[in-house]
């Protein structure tokens, strides 16, 4: 086995929340910096920024999984994670049709930028971006089968936009294999009040809106290999 430092929860400028200078180049040369192996950018709602990344990371020897952080009708945040890029671009045209359409007022909420590989700005996002979708969570495991990922609830511990905040339960039907902590040191507390957690892998991440936000080099997962495939791997096997 081999042992990855990671970071699965970052935003860029294309996030309104993210900061401008939160361009592809500048995650992916923070996370070499610090010595990161493995970084996700996940946008709300939108994968447009992930082939600059994607490009940026190769350069680099960082491994890019492709994600996204998808606010579901309830408003529950999913990250959801893809093999390929072509099939985050598929689903990131599904997720921006059945987006809720208003107008970002830019002044209020931010900037919504997307980058080429050359890390120059190339256009902006009219639609606010942070609002919910007509996707309900109940409909993810079969979204996921259609467009090959897998999906981790977020932040589950905090008290907004997360599956226990939002929903109260964790859903019969679904069939997710990891989940999000925002605190690690709340993991055995919330295993003990939902059992379906003590199924899942559990991972942490910065939910970075900042460079300087990005989690060093402090958390990792064990994979077969060193690749991409062997990242998603961990995170889709559930726990015996």
């Amino acid at each position: 086995m081999t042992k990855l430092s990671y970071d699965l929860h970052i935003h860029s400028c294309l996030s309104p929340c993210g900061n401008e200078d939160m361009s592809p180049a500048n995650i992916v040369n923070m996370a070499k910096l610090i010595g990161l192996d493995v970084i996700a950018v996940t946008d709300h709602n939108s994968c447009k920024n992930l082939p600059a990344v994607y490009s940026h990371a190769k350069k680099s020897n960082i491994i890019a999984i492709f994600g996204m952080e998808l606010c579901t009708m309830e408003e529950v945040h999913v990250l959801c994670y893809f093999k390929r890029l072509e099939d985050a671009l598929a689903f990131d045209k599904y997720v921006y049709d059945n987006l809720i359409k208003v107008t970002n007022k830019k002044n209020i909420f931010g900037k919504q930028e997307i980058y080429n590989d050359e890390d120059i700005k190339v256009g902006e996002e009219p639609n606010l971006l942070i609002n919910a979708t007509n996707i309900s969570f109940n409909s993810l495991d079969e979204l996921m089968d259609r467009y090959k990922g897998v999906y981790v609830p977020a932040h589950v511990d905090k008290g907004s936009n997360s599956l226990l905040s939002n929903l109260g339960f964790v859903p019969p039907d679904v069939e997710f294999s990891c989940v999000e902590i925002n605190d690690m040191r709340k993991a055995d507390e919330l295993c003990r009040a939902h059992s379906y957690f003590t199924k899942c892998n559990i991972i942490t991440n910065s939910d970075a809106h900042s460079l300087e936000d990005i989690n060093d080099a402090i958390n990792f997962i064990n994979v077969r290999e060193r690749s991409s495939e062997a990242v998603f791997e961990a995170i889709t096997l559930r726990n015996k």
